[in-house]
């Protein structure tokens, strides 16, 4: 019998105690051992077994810790992954993987170099809307895509105080929201030919950009990633059109407002939502236009950690290689140049 993944979660603020932990939790064969923190009560409250140290070093450190978890702010991400790899450890990394691309590049090798698993947390290729988006493109239903549209708007008017909306490498949207739109078209398209950005801070007080629209250019299709925190009233989520049809989505996944209520990833109804938010599909048949109700797939974000588990275990491959955030990181840096010097950037693939 293989003896537990002992996990070491550095940070447990929003991301750590509403996603990583519950997530790791529900993994048989994988126990959360340590936690580092600066909120130790909270920790202790929601994980009596659990060490709970005050600075990472302790967690990385420790001898029993075989994976260590950051869900801790952007600009830590580099030296604390580096440091965990040169401890031996296998890392996974909150998204966005890194500030820099440079950074990026050296994990990268340096996991490469000493054969450790490191992964970055793009949970939101288990998103409901996603499954089912990537599901009717796998099934030739829509024909090739020709315009795939995709916002994440919401409505937050007011400029939070914490360091993802402070002017700080890596904050604001670009790093935050869109590090999941870009993961999620390439994941279905491949790395685009250029980068067309606009970004911009629309809301009173913003230090950080809160507003950002990308078109990725491939040679017969456009990619449309768009965010604002000033939409009071979201239109469709995803919109897709092919040569054979369109796919038109609202709503979004129900995962995070189910974990935030602290309900368990693992039961009956998880990532299951309302007939009433099932995408559309609209084909032309005999010159006529005929609309279907899709269902939604049900949404997965435990199977993260279950892929990890595995990896780590002999049994699966990474869920999320850390080569493809690297791609990620590519893309939101072409896309900062794009917007800096007002043009179209090419990517050179």
């Amino acid at each position: 019998m293989k003896h537990p993944l002992n996990v070491a979660l550095i940070g447990y603020g929003y991301a750590g105690a509403t996603f990583h932990a519950p997530l790791i939790k529900d993994v048989a064969g994988m126990t959360l051992s340590t936690i580092a923190t600066s909120s130790p009560d909270k920790a202790l409250r929601d994980f009596p077994l659990a060490r709970v140290v005050a600075h990472p070093d302790d967690a990385i450190n420790s001898p029993e810790v075989e994976l260590v978890v950051l869900a801790t702010p952007n600009t830590t991400h580099y030296p604390l992954a580096r440091q965990a790899l040169l401890a031996n450890k296998h890392v996974v990394v909150e998204k966005p993987f890194t500030v820099t691309l440079a950074e990026a590049q050296d994990l990268v090798q340096l996991a490469n170099d000493k054969q450790l698993l490191l992964s970055v947390f793009h949970n939101r290729r288990w998103d409901n809307d996603f499954l089912t988006v990537k599901r009717c493109i796998d099934s030739g239903v829509l024909g090739p895509i020709h315009t795939y549209e995709v916002h994440f708007d919401r409505y937050r008017p007011d400029v939070r105080a914490r360091w993802r909306e402070q002017n700080l490498p890596g904050s604001g949207s670009l790093y935050d929201l869109g590090s999941h739109l870009i993961d999620q078209a390439l994941l279905l398209f491949g790395m685009p030919l250029s980068v067309s950005a606009d970004l911009q801070k629309q809301r009173s007080g913003a230090e950080a950009n809160d507003y950002f629209h990308l078109v990725l250019g491939y040679p017969e299709r456009r990619v449309i990633l768009h965010s604002s925190m000033l939409v009071g009233a979201p239109g469709p989520h995803f919109q897709l059109h092919g040569s054979l049809g369109s796919l038109i989505k609202y709503g979004m996944d129900p995962q995070e407002d189910a974990l935030k209520q602290g309900v368990r990833p693992s039961g009956p109804l998880w990532g299951i939502e309302a007939p009433d938010q099932h995408a559309h599909l609209t084909r032309m048949q005999d010159g006529a236009a005929c609309t279907l109700r899709i269902e939604t797939v049900a949404g997965n974000y435990g199977a993260y950690y279950h892929a990890i588990h595995a990896a780590l275990r002999g049994g699966g491959t990474v869920p999320v290689d850390a080569a493809d955030a690297l791609k990620v990181i590519a893309v939101i840096e072409a896309a900062v140049a794009s917007h800096a010097q007002q043009r179209t950037v090419s990517l050179g693939v």
